[in-house]
């Protein structure tokens, strides 16, 4: 058995502009399986992952009630 992956950190080649990275992050918000991608100035790797997984569990849930 393999161990399971819940989020990937980029790092890029250099410093880019916000702007200039705009292209860079539509590219990988089309890969399949990528929840979201943001720009940000991360202190916590985990700060992102925890909100977009709060995020997918609430839509669950609502999805559900609405059922």
């Amino acid at each position: 058995m393999t161990d399971r992956v819940r989020s990937l950190t980029v790092v890029l080649d250099d410093d880019y502009r916000t702007d200039d990275c705009e292209i860079i992050i539509a590219a990988i918000g089309m890969i399949r399986g990528v929840q979201s991608v943001a720009f940000t100035e991360l202190v916590n790797g985990n700060d992102h992952l925890n909100r977009e997984v709060a995020k997918m569990e609430l839509r669950a849930q609502l999805y559900e009630l609405l059922k």
